[in-house]
């Protein structure tokens, strides 16, 4: 029995240089009698083909190949995880810590997971919702991060940090980083965070800047509840931003809520996959001067 037969195929949208891919990618599986599905994202790429709309293609498919960088796989995951649908990602983009099958191995990789070969990841997700005055305003799903920062004044916000309902400290700083172990090699890695381990259960604080210098990063369980809560006397417009793909506007008092999400997202990777060998490659480790 084949491990996958229904394939979603999701692409970075607006991104006309898919279109052949995507056109390689549905002759191959066609050929091979798999259904393929395509989403809305791939709108205008290839006109003659129906677009299946995110909820119902997650509700259809056991496995999605994305097709883009990082960020359209964490678009892809948030709406996914929920359905248990696997993701494999072609690296279209720059980086690519999390889609690093190359355009040049594509579809022979195809082939190899869709053959059952293939390395499975359990990635962590975050939950947000942000309350003011006792009614939740947003809810928001991350892959990566949610980020607390200033809004396009250079000032500094001030603001609590609460872990498990016990007070951790006050601070002034230009913001704080809220990651996932995956979210560890994105903004909180710029902002001096530690590099976690994928399967490790953490959530990582990384304050942005911080006016006290010994405010240093922490790494918590991941059963852990964050609630960050912004200084009623905040004078600095802030905001909070989810993948660095959503925001919502915050007002003093307001207050961040961040849990570990219980569904997990099912990343593939082919065979030979090497966590530390990305990261050497991605972050030119031992390269010699």
């Amino acid at each position: 029995m084949k491990p996958f037969q229904t394939i979603g195929i999701i692409a970075k949208r607006g991104d006309t240089r898919l279109a052949t891919h995507i056109r390689q990618i549905l002759q191959h599986l066609r050929e091979r009698d798999y259904t393929v599905l395509l989403d809305e994202s791939a709108e205008g790429l290839l006109p003659t083909e129906a677009l299946l709309a995110r909820e119902t293609l997650a509700q259809r498919c056991d496995l999605a190949i994305v097709l883009g960088g990082d960020g359209t796989l964490l678009n892809a995951g948030r709406s996914l995880a929920e359905h248990g649908v696997a993701l494999l990602g072609i690296n279209l983009g720059r980086l690519g810590f999390l889609v690093d099958v190359s355009p040049a191995r594509m579809l022979p990789s195809i082939d190899t997971v869709l053959a059952g070969h293939y390395v499975e990841e359990s990635r962590a997700l975050l939950h947000t919702e942000v309350i003011r005055d006792q009614t939740t305003i947003t809810r928001q799903d991350s892959l990566n991060d949610v980020v607390l920062h200033n809004n396009d004044v250079v000032r500094m916000i001030e603001f609590d940090t609460f872990i498990d309902e016990r007070f951790v400290n006050s601070q002034r700083a230009d913001g704080l980083v809220v990651a996932t172990p995956t979210g560890s090699t994105a903004y909180a890695l710029s902002a001096g965070g530690p590099i976690v381990s994928p399967a490790l259960p953490a959530i990582l604080l990384v304050p942005i800047c911080p006016h006290t210098l010994s405010n240093r990063p922490l790494v918590v369980g991941a059963p852990s509840t964050i609630e960050i809560v912004l200084c009623e006397h905040n004078q600095t417009a802030a905001q909070v931003a989810f993948d660095g793909q959503a925001t919502t506007s915050l007002h003093p008092g307001d207050r961040i809520r961040i849990r570990g999400k219980s569904a997990m997202l099912r990343l593939l990777h082919p065979p030979d996959y090497d966590h530390f060998e990305i990261l050497r490659a991605k972050l030119h480790w031992s390269e010699t001067p």
